[in-house]
């Protein structure tokens, strides 16, 4: 009772703007500029305009928050959009306590990344178009969440659909990063599938109750015209959707491969964009998924095993952007997890620090592969921590946070989780547990990556060895400023912030073991990575060789996307090439080219007597002729 008369006290608190279509607005402009002008006025103008754009979004951002009215929200109805029928959707955006945090943290990460971009991009000399696929990305990310209804919300969520394809296969003339983007592409049209589907049942199903709507505001005081079981199936549809765009089982076979993008893309599409689109889409219909305890067990369990599973495949990736990667489909995972059990604040704070330290961890990445001449095998690294320090520190910040150690971002967010895992009534000690042992392994495979990249004798050849650098003043700037969020993320009083959305959060009582084990096991996982990698890395050979079959398992990520190529690929493939060769190439053609050859003939055959030879024509009547009389008489 108290979150409904909190959540109807925010709803009527509504404070028309006109300031709020100048967030998505900017990046637009951005994009244009490196269209139409990028190209001519040169790579400067480039690394100052694509950045600035989105500074001055985050700027509106701030100013959008700061006059936030207390448990209310902002809204900049700008046009009607659509009118049909009982049907009106107004082109309007909106800024409550969920889409102010949303736009600061994609405004400001998305900012860094761009500046880094400035340095990490330097040398390519396609900047322009870039720069205009990152912009599109971020107005698209902003669209997404600053929608009031659920059809702008589609089209952002569309529209960083779209830029992943283009900005994961950036350098398309290489057929593996092409493939790549094609790849991300497909894996999200089939959960944009999902997702249609649960938007028109949730469309049609209200509309029964002649609430033909898409408004946030108004699907939310009209809930209850949804039946329990019909709002299972909606929830279950988008959440669909929600694990193609949020990578998680059995959809999350696009995220590593999407590696093959520059770094900075992956940062922005890993830390503040694109992979939190589904966690926003069930945190902003949370009201519709308390329909359904069963959509959110689905949630919560798939979370769990998917942080668990990716997990696993971390712990042996020798490529430093797979195991970033895979980290971030386990977090991912944690999220789903936290809103599976209803706690969605907890959810939301994860989002927040994660990207935070995400953002560090992937740009650190690009440090380093940018210091050594492009590579990005681990066990070709070692010893850059005296060489390019400020990336070391920043990214061992990043570690630490992300491995949960007290004092640090994810320790507060990841604990909360865990403790409403198992202290919530939707949740269970085997989500815990799993969510614990999950936790374990992260700490262990972020410090191997650490400890095997910046500690130990280089191994790389004596030309990369002579090449190693510290980056430039714009790649490492932001890496500080990512590196205090990291610190300072977790202080935020995010948790209180939200509760107008999903009320007052209170902290779960839980026995000290259930609340102090997850860090411990973390310090334990660090503790392991110290010792397989640092004081003795004999015993990490040793296991690899003893525990070949398993290790070679977990190396080729359980031949998922294999078993995925052999069950589905190449039979749709193989049904596309057999209705191509023989349905459309042979039945359809041969029918329409049959009937047409068929006319052909005959016209060919009557040719012969239309020869313009009279006594050929007289012949013919005299035959016509004989031929009616000897009917007749016959």
């Amino acid at each position: 009772m108290e979150h409904a008369h909190a959540t109807a006290q925010a709803l009527s608190l509504s404070l028309s703007v006109s300031y709020l279509r100048y967030i998505p607005l900017f990046p637009l402009l951005g994009v244009l500029f490196n269209i139409f002008l990028g190209h001519r006025l040169g790579r400067k103008a480039v690394n100052i305009v694509s950045p600035g754009m989105v500074f001055l979004s985050f700027l509106v951002s701030l100013h959008a928050f700061w006059n936030l009215p207390e448990g209310g929200r902002l809204v900049d109805t700008m046009w009607l959009w659509i009118s049909s029928g009982t049907l009106h959707v107004d082109f309007a955006l909106q800024v409550d306590q969920l889409s102010a945090m949303m736009i600061l943290v994609v405004t400001g990460v998305g900012f860094l990344i761009h500046v880094y971009s400035t340095g990490y991009m330097a040398h390519d000399h396609d900047v322009a178009r870039y720069f205009a696929y990152l912009n599109l990305f971020t107005a698209s990310m902003l669209l997404l969440v600053l929608g009031e209804n659920l059809l702008l919300l589609f089209v952002g969520w569309e529209g960083v659909g779209l830029c992943s394809y283009l900005l994961i296969g950036f350098w398309y003339t290489d057929d593996e990063k092409a493939s790549a983007g094609k790849k991300a592409f497909i894996v999200n049209r089939v959960g944009d599938a999902g997702f249609l589907l649960g938007l028109f049942l949730l469309f049609w199903t209200l509309g029964e109750s002649n609430v033909w709507t898409l408004s946030f505001s108004t699907i939310q005081q009209h809930i209850a015209a949804v039946p329990a079981e019909v709002a299972t199936v909606i929830c279950l549809l988008l959440f669909v959707g929600a694990a193609g765009k949020s990578a998680q089982i059995p959809l999350y076979v696009w995220l590593p491969d999407a590696m093959a993008g520059p770094t900075p893309v992956s940062a922005l599409i890993h830390a503040a964009t694109m992979v939190t689109a589904g966690i926003y889409m069930i945190a902003r219909l949370n009201f519709l998924y308390a329909l359904s305890p069963t959509a959110l067990s689905v949630v919560a369990t798939v979370g769990a095993a998917t942080a668990f599973f990716a997990a696993t495949i971390g712990l042996v990736q020798t490529d430093i952007k797979k195991v970033l990667a895979y980290s971030t489909v386990s977090q991912l995972g944690y999220m789903f997890l936290a809103l599976g059990v209803g706690a969605y604040t907890a959810g939301v704070f994860h989002l927040m620090t994660h990207a935070f330290f995400k953002a560090l961890l992937f740009l650190g990445a690009g440090s380093v592969i940018h210091g050594m001449s492009d590579e990005q095998d681990i066990t070709k690294m070692g010893g850059l921590k005296s060489k390019m320090p400020v990336t070391f520190w920043t990214f061992f910040i990043a570690c630490l946070a992300i491995a949960g150690v007290p004092g640090l971002s994810g320790f507060f967010s990841k604990d909360l989780i865990l403790e409403e895992a198992y202290a919530s009534p939707l949740g269970s000690p085997m989500l815990w547990l799993v969510g614990t042992i999950g936790a374990g392994m992260t700490a262990f495979y972020m410090f191997r990556l650490l400890f095997v990249t910046f500690f130990g004798e280089n191994r790389a050849s004596h030309e990369v060895q002579h090449h190693i650098h510290e980056s430039p003043a714009s790649m490492t700037v932001p890496l500080a400023i990512l590196a205090v969020l990291s610190i300072v993320g977790g202080y935020f009083p995010l948790l209180h912030f939200l509760s107008p959305l999903f009320g007052e959060h209170h902290e779960p009582h839980v026995a000290p073991l259930i609340k102090y084990l997850p860090t411990v096991v973390g310090l334990g996982g660090i503790a392991l990575a110290y010792v397989m990698y640092v004081l003795n890395p004999a015993i990490a050979d040793n296991m690899a060789r003893g525990l070949s079959a398993f290790h070679k398992l977990l190396f080729n990520k359980y031949y998922i996307d294999e078993i995925y190529d052999a069950v589905i690929v190449r039979p749709i493939v193989g049904m596309s090439n057999w209705l191509w060769k023989v349905w459309d190439a042979i039945v359809i053609d041969g029918t329409v080219n049959g009937a047409a050859h068929t006319m052909e003939a005959n016209g060919s055959l009557l040719r012969l007597w239309q020869n313009g030879n009279v006594q050929n024509y007289a012949l013919s009547f005299l035959i016509g002729a004989m031929a009616i009389l000897g009917y007749y008489l016959w």
